[in-house]
């Protein structure tokens, strides 16, 4: 049992974080946008649905193991989806639809229809005295009278009536949520009470007798009432405690809290919430043909309930819920894992047509095929872009143009090269594109950006120091027509030089900096991380070029760095389209969803 149980209650956007899962999703298509609330039920997260474009909401509710000594039986589970079967058959303008139901055998998931709006308990909490108008009641219990009225006439009990079940969207309509939850919360064990509030439960539901449409009846009169005093009449944090406050009976009286009501609505409630299902109101239908017409116009109240939640939605912009308004990683899920392989097939291709012409025997329409044939193979497997440019350079190197340096050399890029490409190079959907990149720019900062962007912090640093290297001897062999005795020549002066140390150490440390800050998951973390990341190439450029005594990196400095900063402006847009890597929230929910 729970009191507080808010189905769609104030988004609150969710946050990153460090420990949820990447992309968090349910049920392989729902994106979690916001956290609305915990209660007994489980938690409520509006989502985006990234197969039919839209949003719903979804409550996640646990289910107790069979293993558990107050374990559910499979029958009950059975009765549970039963039960959210018939819930998604109650099609009415004021019910909220119930678009699926699933379960895992640990939770239960319903996918509900997403409320533009806010809940019964929201707008209480916003208007002066906790109390709605005559007519604004008025339109509430007509609209969830004809939801209540229509679900008993399918043989379907509410059993949860409470203000954060009762929703109303921008338009002023009133919907009622959570059909089917008595059943479920049976199945995940929250008691007798069959998954009622304390508060707005009749003493039946309490106690786990028999119930019936007066059980339904009795909780629409203690809403109603709350909605027009501003106090729940049987509030209590106890099943007994509010057990005792039903028999003494709601204290002060209706004519004393409202005494503009005339003298017969008081008495119509007293019936209402008579403590014994005998003595009360048998139909919720009754119930509001004994009270409606004392409450006032009806439409007159739809039309102010519009303007309040309209102006309480417009108050507050975190609530918008226009498709528009969604982040870009939100509404086209595929764009940015698009843009990653795209990318790492166009290095793999530039880098395998700069190679396969030095094969033997090669000729160019060798090559423009071996390097498109390379990059389709690189869209449906990232890693196999660089593994195929890795072995092309190194049989290029062998058997190109043979001398006594030709298969050591060969062998030693091999050995090099396999072991990034296992350690690192494997497991990652950039790190083609990080390790290529230099290659294909002829810079050797130019993998920086990239690594930062998609992989760990360690793995970052391998991939920006083993690119820097990579780019030196991939512009060595080509100029130098893969001669590795003309390549050693090239590479010799550079290799020991101080400097190509410091922009190769320079490349590993700002991939490494500039990874650890935009691992941190949120999208500014990875704009912070790029701009560092680029920052510190510069900084480390500029030392190398002050120590050396060629010029080479000083008449390489323009380029080198100005690339690293394009490609860092490149990669804050992509991380912005791709959006936070983890996404957390606060509190009791932190973990509901990440498991």
């Amino acid at each position: 049992m729970g009191t507080a149980n808010p189905t769609q209650s104030a988004a609150r956007p969710v946050r990153a974080g460090a420990h949820t899962t990447p992309e968090e999703t349910l049920l392989g298509r729902y994106r979690v946008l916001a956290r609305r609330g915990a209660g007994g039920f489980g938690t409520v997260c509006t989502c985006w649905d990234t197969r039919l474009q839209r949003r719903v909401a979804i409550k996640r509710i646990p289910l107790r193991s069979n293993e558990d000594p107050g374990g559910i039986s499979a029958s009950t589970a059975d009765e549970a989806l039963a039960e959210a079967r018939t819930a998604c058959l109650l099609a009415h303008p004021n019910i909220v639809t119930v678009y699926d139901f699933e379960t895992d055998g640990t939770y239960a998931y319903l996918v509900m229809e997403f409320v533009d709006g806010l809940n019964l308990a929201e707008l209480l909490a916003r208007v002066e005295g906790g109390t709605l108008t005559h007519e604004e009641c008025a339109h509430v219990l007509r609209s969830v009278t004809a939801a209540l009225a229509y679900a008993h006439e399918n043989g379907v009990l509410h059993m949860d009536i409470k203000p954060t079940n009762i929703m109303i969207d921008r338009q002023g309509t009133v919907k009622l949520a959570d059909f089917g939850m008595a059943t479920l919360a049976s199945a995940a064990g929250y008691g007798g009470a069959r998954g009622g509030t304390v508060g707005y439960m009749p003493p039946e539901q309490i106690q786990g007798l028999l119930v019936d449409e007066r059980t339904d009846v009795f909780s629409l009169a203690v809403v109603t009432w709350q909605a027009l005093t501003g106090r729940s009449p049987f509030a209590s944090t106890t099943p007994k405690g509010s057990l005792d406050a039903i028999a003494r009976g709601p204290k002060p009286p209706l004519s004393m809290l409202d005494p503009d009501l005339a003298a017969g609505v008081e008495d119509a409630f007293l019936r209402a919430m008579a403590p014994a299902a005998a003595g009360r109101t048998s139909s919720v239908k009754e119930f509001a043909r004994s009270i409606l017409p004392s409450l006032g116009d009806a439409t007159e109240g739809a039309e102010s309930l519009r303007e309040l939640v309209d102006q309480s939605e417009n108050d507050d912009p975190s609530l918008a819920a226009t498709p528009s308004n969604l982040p870009a990683h939100v509404r086209i899920p595929w764009l940015a894992p698009a843009i990653e392989r795209a990318a790492s097939a166009v290095c793999t291709f530039f880098a395998m047509y700069a190679i396969l012409p030095a094969l033997p025997g090669a000729t160019s329409t060798f090559a423009l095929i071996g390097a498109i044939v390379s990059a389709a193979a690189c869209l449906a497997w990232p890693p196999i872009g660089s593994a195929a440019a890795g072995a092309s350079l190194v049989l290029a190197l062998a058997t190109a143009h043979v001398t006594a340096a030709s298969f050591p050399l060969a062998i030693v890029v091999a050995v090099a090269f396999a072991a990034w490409w296992i350690s690192c190079g494997h497991t990652d959907h950039v790190s083609t594109a990080s390790m290529l990149a230099p290659v294909c720019l002829n810079s050797p900062a130019a993998g920086v950006a990239i690594a930062a962007y998609g992989m760990d912090p360690l793995p970052a640093a391998a991939t920006g120091a083993t690119g820097a290297l990579l780019s030196l001897l991939a512009n060595a062999a080509v100029s130098n027509e893969f001669s590795a005795q003309a390549i050693a020549a090239t590479l010799v002066p550079l290799l020991t030089s101080p400097a190509t140390w410091i922009i190769v150490a320079g490349c590993a440390v700002s991939a490494l900096a500039a990874s650890a800050i935009a691992m941190r998951g949120s999208v500014a973390s990875g704009i912070v991380g790029q701009v560092t990341g680029a920052i510190s190439i510069i900084l480390l450029w500029l030392l190398a070029c002050r120590v050396e005594s060629s010029g080479y990196w000083l008449g390489q400095m323009l380029e080198g760095c100005g690339l690293a900063v394009f490609l860092s402006v490149l990669l804050c847009v992509e991380t912005v389209l791709r959006g936070p890597l983890d996404e957390d929230q606060e509190g009791e929910d932190s973990d509901e969803l990440s498991q």
